[in-house]
């Protein structure tokens, strides 16, 4: 089932781009609760692209389509212990104010203005758990780029206002069973808990009330992916 959406969803961006001004990006958010398959399905179909791209154009070195993960834009935990809500904050971690929101829009806002320029993101060091800046390099030659993340169809700004910039956003419905187990053994393979029982703990806790605000308050979505 994976293989057959991937192939899809690859198909439709290759057609959109085929007819898109040439000065421009075709950008796209990817939503869905924790665990649901976000960072696989980004990966995959963006592999797709750029192997549809190097079969019609193989003198082309340059790839054309890149994934960008929502996770540079965790709020860093010294910035978290400065907060109002600072013990919620640093037990919430994770959950949408707990990231930083407006600059997430301004990046959308940059990778969509025309002409394309090239434009730095910031990704997230897992060893120093906190985000690293302008780790990311989106070329002026990327034409497609896949943003995956929790909130990209959240229906608050200015997760929305970020959301309205794009052309489109997918959303991976996945059920709780799926993603809780899933959680579970990322939390435990990763070593941020101490055994099974503290990682589905966080699975089921922090992680299910981050899940119950995207389910609850997502947009519309122009493809609705069955999870996987």
């Amino acid at each position: 089932m994976l293989s057959g959406t991937v192939e899809r969803l690859s198909f439709k961006l290759w057609a959109q781009l085929e007819a898109a001004d040439p000065d421009a990006r075709i950008v796209i958010g990817i939503a869905g609760v924790p665990g649901s398959g976000k960072s696989t399905l980004a990966h995959l179909v963006c592999r797709r692209v750029n192997q549809l791209h190097k079969q019609d154009h193989p003198d082309t070195p340059a790839e054309i389509a890149i994934d960008v993960p929502m996770d540079g834009f965790h709020y860093t935990r010294a910035h978290l212990a400065t907060l109002s809500r600072e013990a919620d904050a640093i037990h919430r971690r994770g959950a949408a104010f707990t990231y930083d929101a407006e600059g997430f829009r301004r990046l959308v806002q940059a990778l969509v203005s025309k002409p394309a320029k090239r434009v730095m993101a910031p990704s997230f060091d897992h060893k120093a758990k906190d985000p690293a800046d302008r780790a990311i390099a989106i070329s002026a030659d990327t034409r497609v780029v896949l943003l995956e993340g929790n909130y990209c169809a959240l229906n608050r700004p200015p997760w929305s206002d970020a959301a309205k910039l794009m052309t489109e956003l997918w959303y991976i419905d996945a059920s709780s069973d799926v993603v809780h187990e899933r959680l579970a053994r990322r939390h435990l393979a990763s070593g941020i808990v101490a055994d099974e029982k503290e990682a589905w703990t966080r699975a089921t806790g922090t992680d299910e009330l981050n899940a119950e605000d995207i389910r609850s308050n997502r947009l519309d979505c122009e493809e609705v992916v069955p999870g996987f």
